[in-house]
């Protein structure tokens, strides 16, 4: 006879409630999301790992470079009354941007691992030349007798310089010249290369220039606008660019030999004007009035950058955190599989089961992330799902004692893995494929639900 006692009665409800099943599988789902959030930061850790090793390897060879200029700066000397009445002297550089700037070069690739880990790397080949139309000094703000003609710099900015390869030789219309390290007008640009230019002595005169840039990079290269027309044609044999920065490229053509790209930005295109006064240096605190109303400010002037990265073709971390966001919804319907089992074929499973089968789901993706690191993406999805599915089918074998419902558990995370892997491959419709796909595996639970009477469940057990 069944134990009638309150106890007797407790513990039969608590075998054999389905309400109490189903709290206890959602209390697991809850707990197992705790080592899903940890697959997370794990695989944020190695790929953080990687970027050191990325930044290592560049800060040798040369960092992400941005090609600015070149830009004639002369410094000018001016003498102020203050409101006090005193005399203030005030200094500083007015600079003027060429009308037209054309690039030209040729980007070569390279690999470079540190350790494990994959770095890309490239040397340019820059052709620069363009032209100075004049320089306008009636549009400055500074009176024209102040400025100091003869001290005049010709400035072109690197980002890392670093990269240089070769001594940089500048043809200035008939004369050449030497770039030397650094900028003094770092108002406008922070880091490059600058020499004494002698200016002709009409300010209307045309300064044509023309150089050649060997140059070392890590990842991307980037230009700026200084030219009311500024031009750039670049190729490279990367197959995989992407183009980015305020401008996209006028015409390319990327194929699995390379790329091939053109731009020409204009001065309306932009925000600053062609030429402008630096920031205020001088003997008092108090700026002077109506001057300095064309100021450059060189983060706006970089806003307006243009160029190329150059993309890996897989990034194992960027497609292990996808598959990780979807470790959830594998654990809750691989859980509502054998729910079902044990509704439908009067199997008695313990919550220690659906904890071990979802340690070996939370499992797959640390294998993912660790196989990935040494293999490409699709053989390492390929090993861990193998790995995977013959552990839990091996499990089930001995847990459900029954050949066809094993067998039907294998299905089912073998159509789960490759369900899952097909929308890691999806872009534009990963969303679309991901709602169907939950949408149909919710359908099919329904229509295989149909006709229980789970009131009747308990009573039928007893």
């Amino acid at each position: 006879m069944p134990d009638q006692s309150l106890l007797g009665r407790l513990n039969r409800w608590a075998r054999n409630s389905v309400t109490l099943k189903l709290f206890v599988i959602g209390i697991l789902i809850l707990l197992l999301l705790i080592p899903a959030s940890m697959v997370t930061s794990l695989i944020r850790e190695r790929e953080n790992i990687r970027d050191e090793a990325v930044r290592e390897v560049s800060s040798k060879w040369g960092s992400d470079q941005t090609i600015a200029g070149p830009v004639i700066s002369v410094p000018y000397r001016s003498t102020r009354l203050n409101e006090e009445g005193k005399e203030v002297i005030t200094r500083g550089y007015v600079h003027f941007l060429p009308d037209s700037i054309d690039i030209n070069g040729q980007v070569a690739p390279q690999k470079r691992y540190r350790g494990i880990y994959l770095v890309v790397l490239y040397n340019s080949q820059l052709e620069l030349s363009g032209r100075f139309k004049g320089l306008n000094a009636e549009a400055l703000n500074v009176p024209e007798e102040d400025l100091l003609w003869k001290d005049a710099l010709f400035t072109v900015g690197i980002t890392d310089m670093k990269g240089i390869e070769e001594a940089i030789p500048v043809r200035i219309n008939d004369t050449t010249y030497q770039f030397g390290p650094g900028t003094v007008t770092n108002d406008i640009l922070a880091s490059g290369a600058s020499f004494p230019i002698q200016l002709p002595e009409e300010a209307s005169s045309t300064i044509d220039f023309s150089f050649r840039l060997n140059l070392n990079g890590s990842t991307s290269l980037y230009f700026t606008p200084f030219g009311k027309a500024t031009a750039v044609n670049i190729q490279s044999s990367w197959p995989d660019p992407s183009f980015e920065g305020a401008f996209l490229p006028d015409e390319r053509s990327v194929s699995g030999e390379g790329f091939t790209a053109s731009w020409k930005v204009l001065q309306l295109n932009r925000n600053y004007p062609q030429q402008g006064e630096g920031p205020y240096i001088g003997n008092s605190p108090q700026r002077p009035q109506n001057i300095y109303v064309n100021e450059y400010d060189p983060f706006r002037a970089s806003t307006n950058a243009f160029g190329f990265r150059l993309l890996l073709p897989i990034d194992e971390y960027q497609k292990a955190m996808r598959s990780a966001k979807y470790a959830a919804y594998f654990v809750l319907i691989t859980f509502l599989a054998f729910f079902f089992i044990e509704v439908l074929n009067r199997k008695r499973l313990h919550p220690i089961q659906y904890i071990l089968v979802g340690s070996a789901i939370i499992l797959f993706y640390i294998l993912l992330l660790s196989i990935s690191e040494h293999f490409n993406f699709d053989m390492a999805y390929l090993i861990a799902c193998i790995i995977i599915l013959a552990l839990i089918t091996g499990y089930c074998s001995f847990i459900l004692s029954n050949r066809r419902l094993t067998a039907m558990m294998f299905g089912i995370l073998a159509l789960l893995y490759g369900f899952f892997y097909s929308l890691l491959q999806l872009q534009d419709y990963a969303l679309l494929l991901g709602s169907l796909g939950l949408l149909l595996i919710l359908a099919t639970i329904m229509y295989l639900t149909r006709n229980i009477d789970w009131y009747a469940l308990r009573g039928e057990e007893e």
